[in-house]
């Protein structure tokens, strides 16, 4: 039996009500639900946490995937202030030990300490921005990607922690071009297929 935890960070601020990515995180759900050998929790920032239970939560998983829009560029606050708390309560508690160096010698190893090895996430986003804004030369982002652009820190943190990163998948357009049946097929599809791979049968 294979552990999943999917955390929704989707927020209701401003002119956001978070249904979205309750969209997303209720097809994740449909997916993983169709295999025998998973069994899943679900934290929705939304609804309040408890960190510490929140941190258990992530020690007790084989997998983590984040649900998470993209506000200014980055993580919404809420999800943020998620992380920072949570992160924090599991310090010496199964997320993460210290940052690996030791005093003999702190030019190296930096990132090292995490304790959640043997564990992978997959993140997904939402974005008011086109694909195109990644992708066409002269266009916003410079022809960088979600995850080598705004996702870099993001991915360099659970690093930090030792998770293992999983296929990314990244809705675009959502606001003035949305087409959520096309993009919610399409991610089901992708969701799917890597824990196909993940949770096949291993061979002895």
């Amino acid at each position: 039996m294979k552990k999943v935890l999917i955390i929704n960070g989707g927020q209701n601020f401003g002119h956001s009500g978070g249904k979205y990515n309750q969209t997303i995180a209720d097809n994740t759900l449909q997916v993983l639900n169709e295999f025998e050998n998973v069994e899943i929790k679900i934290s929705n920032i939304n609804e309040g946490y408890d960190e510490n239970e929140e941190v258990q939560k992530f020690v007790w998983a084989d997998f983590i995937i984040y649900h998470t829009p993209i506000w200014w560029f980055q993580l919404p606050n809420g999800f943020k202030k998620y992380i920072d708390e949570v992160f924090t309560a599991g310090h010496a508690k199964g997320i993460y030990m210290s940052d690996g160096r030791t005093s003999d010698n702190p030019q190296i190893n930096y990132g090292t300490g995490g304790m959640l090895g043997g564990r992978k996430y997959m993140v997904t986003t939402s974005w008011n921005a086109p694909e195109t804004a990644f992708t066409l030369p002269g266009e916003f982002f410079n022809e960088t990607s979600v995850d080598n652009g705004p996702l870099f820190g993001f991915h360099r943190m659970n690093a930090f922690v030792s998770l293992e990163k999983m296929e990314s998948f990244h809705f675009h357009d959502v606001e003035k071009n949305a087409n959520i049946d096309r993009d919610m097929t399409i991610y089901r599809d992708h969701l799917k297929t890597v824990f196909e791979k993940e949770l096949k049968p291993q061979l002895v």
